[in-house]
């Protein structure tokens, strides 16, 4: 089964920045809604942010409006998040998304702790 790759984890202190990124290689983007989850120890997975791949439209939750920006290269085939202003409350692992014709595709997750 194709599996996605995120990368670009790791340990930020507070205030500080991470990109993410993830490689999906084989899945076409079109039709596609690429999306970004995270799951923090002792919660449920919960969504980041999506961006559709005909026009690029993008939504974020709130707690990343402003802070947190998705995009994606339709040449290199990833779908990346650069998260600014990182609080301890971010910590968690991030996974990447594409939903295609009903069909669900998942990383295996990048973990980000943010911690002084």
């Amino acid at each position: 089964q194709v599996r996605l790759t995120e990368s670009g984890g790791g340990l930020v202190q507070p205030g500080g920045s991470l990109t993410l990124s993830c490689a999906a290689p084989g899945i076409p983007f079109d039709l596609a809604v690429l999306r970004w989850f995270r799951q923090a120890p002792g919660k449920e997975r919960e969504f980041v942010a999506h961006i559709t791949s005909g026009g690029g439209g993008t939504k974020y939750a709130l707690f990343a409006e402003g802070r947190f920006t998705i995009s994606r290269d339709n040449v290199k085939h990833t779908i990346d998040l650069k998260m600014n202003n990182l609080r301890p409350e971010d910590t968690a692992i991030y996974y990447c998304n594409i939903n295609r014709l009903d069909t669900d595709y998942w990383g295996q997750g990048t973990q980000v702790t943010i911690s002084s």
